[in-house]
């Protein structure tokens, strides 16, 4: 199929979704708003829940890459995770698909997506994998880390924020100042040394 074609049932599926929800929207309205026929959207997915898939692992493909832009192995790895935590938040804010999946939210939507989903979580991970690995070669951070387990950690722990702050409605600067003094709070603690 044409690439641009692809790039608008992307594009109009992902708007749908983010506006309508997973249940909400059909095949017919994708069709409908990329200006083309139902068939065509069928010969790119297998079902709803396949363009729906498509379009969040667009959105957290492009939400890896702006963060991984913000990675530069001459800046200390405890100040390049407050700086990709910040871009982060701030691409979630306007990507929702993105952000839901961040939230944990489709795995009541599609729980038979569980492993792909979980997959998708993990992808998500790369780049504080890649600080935190930085960090142990910067002398910052202790050697025997489980990166993996840290990286998966720290997503947890912004989540959660994220729920939080979203409840709250609080304005995302408010969220990305917070998450400066949690991160400063676990990467040194309470306690004068």
């Amino acid at each position: 199929m044409e690439s641009d074609k692809v790039e608008r049932i992307l594009d109009a599926a992902t708007a749908l979704f983010a506006r309508l929800g997973f249940r909400r929207t059909s095949i017919d309205e994708v069709a409908d708003h990329a200006g083309i026929g139902k068939g065509t959207v069928y010969l790119m997915c297998d079902s709803k829940a396949d363009l729906f898939y498509q379009c969040v692992h667009r959105q957290l493909r492009d939400w890896v890459a702006a963060v991984s832009r913000q990675i530069d192995p001459r800046v200390p790895a405890d100040e390049l995770l407050a700086r990709c935590s910040a871009a982060a938040v701030l691409y979630l804010e306007d990507h929702p698909l993105a952000k839901e999946l961040v939230l944990g939210h489709y795995f009541e939507v599609l729980p038979q997506w569980h492993e792909e989903l979980e997959r998708l979580r993990e992808y998500g991970r790369q780049n504080t994998i890649e600080i935190v690995q930085l960090g142990i070669q910067q002398g910052l951070f202790r050697s025997d880390l489980d990166v993996p387990a840290v990286a998966r950690v720290l997503q947890e722990m912004q989540a959660a924020g994220l729920i939080l702050s979203f409840r709250e409605r609080r304005p995302v600067a408010d969220f990305v100042a917070d998450s400066a003094v949690a991160l400063d709070l676990l990467l040194k603690g309470l306690v004068v040394r």
